[in-house]
Parts: C-alpha cells; structure tokens; sequence
C-alpha cells in the first residue's frame, strides 16, 4: 500500500506546481490534525481545498474531451463509419453522432435503404444550403458550442432545418435577433418565413416599423417587398417623421428604385431622379392615366392604398405635389378632398368637438402619424402642419415633461382657429431611443386616450424619468380630431344620396 507520505507525493507528481503546493499544505493540516495538535477548522479547509483541486481537473478534462472529440472525430474523421457526401464534398462521420440530427436519425432507424449504407449522398434541394454551412452543421453535433457568424446565418439556418438540429435552429435565431440592421433585416424577414421562425419574422417587423423612416437607404428600398410594405404603410405603430406626406415621398422612391433597380447613386439623389423618371412617364401617358392605373405600376396599387391621404391633402403644399405627380388615381383624390370638406362643415355647422370615447379600429386605422426627433436635450416647441379642422395643437417638450396645449388666442397662428369652448381628440404619444443600428433601448407609452382642452389649456401628457433618457429622442403621435360616429353617420348618408 505504501506509506500515507508516499501517496501524496504521487498525487503531487501529477499536479501543476501551485497545486501540488496546495495540495501538500492540505495533507499537512490533515496529518497534524489526526495527531490531535490541529483544530476541526484546518480539516474542513483541507477538504474543501481537496474537493476544489478535484473539480478543477475535472473541468479541465472535460474541456478537453470536447476538443479531442471534435478534433479527432469530426475534423480528422478517425473511427468514422459512414461518410457523408454533398455538394461535392465528403465527411467521414458517425452514426452515434449524426442520430443527434432528426433527419438522420429517421433515415437509420427506419426500413429505408441508407440505414445499412456506408456511403450516403444527400441532395441539398435548398440553394441557401452551401458546403461551408454543412461544415458547421456537421460539427455542431460533435461540440457543445457553436460560434454563428451574422454573415453566414441564413445558410446555417437553411442547413439546421434540413438536418433537423432543433438546438442549432434556436440558437441562429437568436443570432439573428440580435443582429438586425438595415442591411439584415430584409434577408433575415424572408428567411425566417421561409423557416418558420415566426420570433424572428416579428422581431424584423417590429425593427422595421421602428426605423423605416430613418434608416432609408438605397439597398433597403431594393430589398423591401410589395407585400411587405403594404404591411408597413398600413400600421398604426409606424414610427413616422414628420408626417404623411413623408410617408409618400418615401414610397415614391421605393416605387422608383424598385422599377429601376440598375440605379444606384446616393440616397440623397433618389427623389430627384424619381422625379424626373415618372414626369417622362407621365409625358408618355399624355396626362391621361395615373400612374399606379398603367401596367407599371398597377402592382403598386395596394401599398399606395393605405396612405392617409386626408392628412396630406391638408396641407396645401403637398396637395400640390400629389397632384402634380398624378401618381394616385383620380377618384381616390376626389374621394378625400369630399370626405375632408365635409369632415369641415360637421366641426364648423354641427357642433362636433371630437371624439368621445376610445374606437381603437378607428384610431388604428385612420389617425394621423407624424412625429418629431429631439437630437439633444433642451425645450422644444413646435406643431404639425396641415390643417386640424380648427385645432392648434401646440407640442412642447421641457424638463422632462410632454405638454399639448390648444392654442386658441395666446400665439400667431398661420390658420383659422376654433372658438368652441371646448375640443376633444383621441391620441397615443409614443417615445422611444434607438442605438446605432436601429435597436430599441427604451421605450414609453401614453396608450390611446381622450384628451378634452378647453381654449389655451395645456395638459401634461407624459413625464419622463431621467435616468431613462437617451438622446437622440423620437417622439411619434396619433391624433383623431373629429368624431368616427358621427363621420360614419356622415358617410351612410352621402353613400345614400350618391345611390
């Protein structure tokens, strides 16, 4: 057996001189405690220091382990009994191992022939699929952890649900949650349709509503799809800055660049250039046809078709511009220029002072966007343009605080105002800030609610905490100024007459 000395003066042997050194201090305690001149303390640290020293080589081994298994039997093939053929390439793997793969483990357990095969050739039906994601996916199963490069996601991704690795299909759409930016989040919004990563599809619509206005480039409006556009126009919780019409001249050039892929110039040219190419269209028309009404643009019709347009042909400057570019069918302009003249008698002749009560469907569907960025921190004051059907609401941001006010008679304003005594509008005011690459790092909410302001009445519609505010600030609002009943009852009526 040996002497007591002997023995740990082998497990010495075997340790690293700092732990040896520990070690042999632990032995001490424990030999002078059992000739009765230590204490009960010294044992029970002698013990612990045992354990601790035991548990580190075992991690150490562990760790280890996983190396020399992927190094051995995956990157060097060695014991392999089956090899893998695809796209050209060969692996020589495991069976133990590839049965940790759904798609594997159907094909060795069943009655199909590959199951006693030695040598397999898989078809790669998906073109995403390339021989450098089949590598990764391969040695997933072989390791514990994978590092997924942003730029090689997608394919990993088409390669794990092929192969069926649940583990590595979550962990690429985390990856991709995490890293989308206006280069990614088209590629990323198709894939995980393609996929079924519904997390991810959302994560990317969420990103898109958010950052669609500010985060307008060349390539992202080559990307974005008809379908999904129309998705994005026809939100509510479209974060827009400032207001409608901003809303068009971005889909004007998305239309442009999406008919005319091979430009590209500078993002800041397009609107001159889109300009340009549907006044050459127009002159081709000879003023006759709207432009979405031609064999062009026809596709384009069911985007176009969520505009707000009554909050654009408000203003007098961009009904102007609308209408010169005769893009939009003329009945739809003849529809709202009707629908806001008479939305102007009810507010002036019929006593309506705004909604009264919460119609979300309504808010949602029909409430005016628009929105203001606050670059730094400071007072700002400001309106929206266009005409509110004799409501002047002034916007003001100062210490922390977010203030409507209905301006009547204390400031100029540049239209006429209303004298009733008291007004109402339904809301939401929404602030958010946003790192770099368009990610939300806090965010606030009114949710929809009534606010009634009696002439030059301000009201507090938010108060912020200090320690959460980030610049640049964007603040986005919806607005409802006259009451939904009474317009539908309205709109019964005309469709009546009009009969």
């Amino acid at each position: 057996m040996g002497s007591l000395g002997s023995r740990v003066l082998r497990r010495k042997a075997g340790l690293p001189r700092g732990e040896a050194a520990a070690a042999g201090k632990a032995g001490k305690r424990k030999r002078s405690g059992a000739e009765g001149t230590g204490d009960s303390d010294s044992d029970g640290e002698a013990e612990r220091e045992e354990r601790l020293l035991h548990l580190r080589g075992r991690r150490k081994k562990l760790k280890s382990t996983s190396k020399y298994i992927y190094q051995t039997l995956f990157l060097n093939g060695e014991n392999s009994d089956i090899k893998i053929c695809a796209l050209g390439e060969e692996w020589n793997l495991h069976k133990i191992y590839l049965c940790q793969s759904g798609y594997f483990s159907s094909m060795f357990s069943g009655s199909w022939k590959e199951s006693s095969m030695n040598v397999i050739e898989l078809e790669i039906p998906d073109q995403n699929i390339d021989v450098e994601a089949l590598q990764v996916a391969f040695g997933s199963l072989y390791r514990d952890d994978v590092l997924i490069n942003p730029s090689r996601v997608v394919a990993l991704l088409a390669a794990a649900c092929m192969l069926q690795l649940d583990g590595l299909i979550q962990q690429c759409g985390e990856t991709m949650k995490e890293t989308i930016t206006a280069q990614t989040v088209c590629a990323y919004y198709n894939s995980a349709g393609t996929y079924g990563l519904d997390s991810v599809k959302k994560k990317c619509l969420e990103w898109l509503l958010n950052n669609l206005m500010t985060h307008q480039s060349v390539g992202l409006f080559k990307e974005l799809s008809i379908n999904l556009m129309k998705q994005l126009i026809s939100s509510s919780n479209l974060f827009v800055l400032q207001v409608e019409m901003d809303v068009y001249t971005a889909l004007k050039k998305w239309m442009f660049l999406q008919l005319v892929p091979s430009w590209n110039g500078s993002f800041k040219q397009v609107l001159t250039e889109a300009d340009a190419w549907f006044a050459e269209r127009r002159r081709e028309f000879g003023g006759d046809v709207a432009f979405l009404e031609s064999a062009q643009g026809n596709a384009f019709l069911p985007v176009f078709a969520h505009l707000r347009l009554q909050y654009i042909i408000s203003d007098l400057a961009s009904a102007r511009i609308v209408e010169r570019d005769a893009l939009l069918p003329s009945e739809w302009l003849s529809s709202v220029y009707k629908q806001q003249w008479f939305a102007m008698l009810r507010a002036e002749q019929d006593n309506d002072t705004g909604p009264q009560e919460i119609n979300k469907e309504e808010l949602e569907g029909n409430s005016m966007r628009c929105g203001r960025k606050l670059a730094k921190d400071g007072d700002y004051c400001w309106r929206w343009t266009g005409f509110n059907f004799g409501l002047d609401l002034l916007v003001t941001y100062t210490n922390r605080y977010i203030i409507f006010k209905r301006n009547t008679l204390n400031q100029p304003c540049s239209g006429s105002v209303s004298l009733q005594p008291r007004r109402s509008i339904a809301f939401r005011l929404r602030l958010a800030s946003f790192d770099c690459s368009g990610k939300m790092i806090c965010s606030r909410t009114t949710g929809y609610q009534i606010l009634t302001l009696e002439k030059d009445q301000e009201q507090i519609v938010m108060n912020l905490d200090s320690r959460l505010l980030t610049f640049p600030l964007y603040i986005c609002c919806n607005f409802l100024y006259t009451s939904p009943e009474k317009r539908a009852d309205s709109e019964a009526q005309l469709d009546h007459l009009e009969a």
